[in-house]
This record gives C-alpha cells, structure tokens and sequence, in this order.
C-alpha cells in the first residue's frame, strides 16, 4: 500500500509539464543539418537551439520563460546570425574552390531557428564537400547530424556525425555501408546511456539493495525489455509521448526507486517496478535516437544497433556498481562478521539520488530553460 501511495505521490507532480514552453524541439550543442542536391545546386537548411545561437552570436532570440524563440528579436538579429553561419558554413570542391552562396534566410522553429543557404556549384568541378564549425568553434563537444539527399528519388540518404575533429563530409551519392551505420548507431546508443545520468541514477538507485547475481539479472533483463518495446515502437512512429510528458517522469521514476530503497529491501520482486518504469525510460531513449535521426533506408538496423549499444553501456554500468557495492559491504564489515549490505549506506546513496531526482523533476517542470 506504501508502495502504491509513494508511486502515486511521485507522478502526481505530472500535470505541471503542461506548462507553457515545455516542449523542447532541439537540443542544446547538437544542431542537424539537411542537405538536398540539385544538380549543380546544393541547399542546406541547419536548425539550432535559440540559446545556441544567442552564446555563439551574442543575440537575445530566445525567451527562457516561453521556451521559444521571439520572432521579432529573430528579425532584428537576422543579419548577424546569417554573418556568423557564412562564416561557418560553406559548400566547395575538394580542391579547396568554393560554390558560390545564392541565398540566405533565417525562420523560428519552435525553440530554435531554422538557417536555410543556398549554393550554385555550376563551375566547380569534382567531389564537393560540405564542412560546418557551427557551434564547434565555441564549445568542441558540440556536433552536428548531417542528412544527405542526392534528390534522385531513391529513398536514400545518407547521414553522418560531424565534430570537431571532423568538420566536412564529402557530398557523394553513396548511401553509408552498413558495417558503418551498425557501428555510429552502436556508439550513440553507449554514448547515450553514458551522458545520460539520470539512466544511471536510475539503475544505481534500483541495484543498492543487491547482493547475489539472479535478482540483477531479472532486473536488467526486465528493464531492457520494458525500454525496447517503447524504444522501437517511438522511434518506428508506432507509439509517441511528448518530451514535456517523458523527461519529468523518468526523473519521477527515479525518486520513486531511490525512497523505495528505504521503505522495501526485496530486491527478487523489483523487476516489476524496473519493467513499468523502463516503459518510460524507452521513450526517452527514443526521444535521443530520434534527435541523432534514423536513416530512411537502414532504420530497422539503426534501430537494433542503437539498443545494442544502450545494452552495452547498461551491462557496463552493472558491472561496475555491483562489484564496488560487494566490496563496500566487504569494508564495513567488522573483522570476523558476516558480509552485510549496511543500511546506512544505501539510505545515504539513495537520499542522494532522490535529491537529484528531485532536481531533474523541478528544472524539467518549473524551470524550463
């Protein structure tokens, strides 16, 4: 009864993601960009956060309290956001010459903005090759995911990662091997589980009572079922929830596991709990696959590979949080006791995690930036 009261208690807070602004259609420091060939003419439309823009530019488009971009700041900064993505983006030949810029335009997308240029190639001769430093000449960790389509109708497109490492993509009409897409798909699923630390809290928060290998096992198992269901039947189209819905209850799900933790030590039944709240951790994984983008002519691929590598980091993690808790409970054991879990440091890790939880739930409810 507890149980069902504090589960109750958690995602009654829901309701408040309703608020004005809460729908967030970029991410910050990742921009995507889609290229259409033409011929000798190469359009390319990047869309980019507003507060990405105000730190790179130094404008005021975007309004933290709506969590939008204003249409007339937009206006006013047009030129010097259009100055600064010229600089930052060009279309050329290999040999170094450069296509000539036919147009240039800015619009609002929501949180964002939308930066459409047009180039004539006519002239250039050979392989052509797109390069961006956007954003990446102000912080290095951004990146940028390139969509190519070649306009010949074949359903293909292909798509890369640019970084700072690697700022240019050549335009050609090959479609990426499959070895290739299986591999960046790999990567971004453990890169993902990785950087997403409210995952890792929630996984850390539902393991501290653990101590032999059967109940993780159930729960790693539950959590990844639960996770790929939803994970596939978003990122498919199948099934879809609002960000404004998911962020709020995953960071929800994380303080529900971490107060559990003071109030239930029967970790074989956790499974239950790990399937029904992994359902929604799937829809935020599908929220980062779909922001990474599928391609059209290997989603099904894609799709496996990017849960492959969330299972990779996912394995990773338990790998190493269980043998640092055996060893913790080793430590604290006085000489010639028997190895014990102790009480008081899963309340301490689980008050911590809750905090955070606590905090994620506020600032992806209250404080929408």
């Amino acid at each position: 009864m507890i149980k069902k009261l504090l589960l109750a208690a958690c995602f009654v807070l829901l309701p408040v993601v309703l608020l004005p602004g809460a729908v967030s259609a970029h991410q910050v420091n990742l921009t995507n960009a889609r290229i259409s060939i033409q011929g000798d003419e190469v359009a390319v439309t990047v869309g980019i956060k507003g507060s990405d823009i105000d730190r790179a530019v130094g404008t005021a488009i975007y309004d933290p309290a709506s969590g939008t971009v204003d249409g007339g700041a937009l206006h006013d900064a047009a030129a010097a956001i259009l100055d600064y993505f010229t600089r930052n983006v060009s279309v050329g030949g290999a040999g170094g010459a450069a296509c000539r810029l036919a147009s240039a335009r800015t619009s609002p997308d929501r949180d964002g903005v939308a930066v459409t240029l047009e180039w004539d190639c006519a002239g250039i001769a050979g392989e052509r090759v797109y390069r961006s430093t956007v954003l990446t000449d102000i912080e290095p960790a951004a990146r940028q995911i390139v969509l190519i389509d070649n306009g010949r109708g074949s359903g293909e497109a292909a798509q890369v990662l640019l970084n700072a490492e690697q700022p240019e993509v050549a335009l050609s009409d090959k479609a990426p091997e499959l070895g290739d897409t299986v591999l960046r798909y790999v990567e971004a699923g453990i890169e993902h589980i990785f950087l997403g630390y409210d995952h890792v809290a929630f996984l850390l928060a539902i393991l501290l009572w653990a101590r032999r290998v059967m109940p993780v096992v159930k729960i790693v198992t539950a959590f990844t079922a639960a996770h790929s269901i939803t994970l596939s039947l978003a990122a498919s189209g199948v099934a879809a929830l609002s960000p404004a819905l998911v962020e709020p209850a995953i960071a929800a799900s994380i303080v529900y596991v971490a107060a559990e933790n003071f109030i239930s030590r029967n970790v074989d039944q956790r499974w239950r709990d790990t399937f029904v709240l992994g359902l929604i951790h799937g829809f935020g994984f599908a929220g980062a696959l779909q922001a990474f983008g599928l391609p059209r002519g290997a989603i099904v691929p894609a799709l496996a590979s990017f849960n492959i590598g969330v299972e990779i980091g996912q394995l990773a993690i338990v790998c190493v949080a269980m043998p640092a808790l055996l060893l913790l409970d080793r430590a604290t054991t006085p000489p010639g006791g028997i190895g014990m879990r102790r009480p008081r440091v899963v309340y301490a890790v689980s008050t911590a995690i809750m905090s955070l939880g606590l905090y994620w739930l506020a600032e992806r409810t209250l404080f929408i930036s």
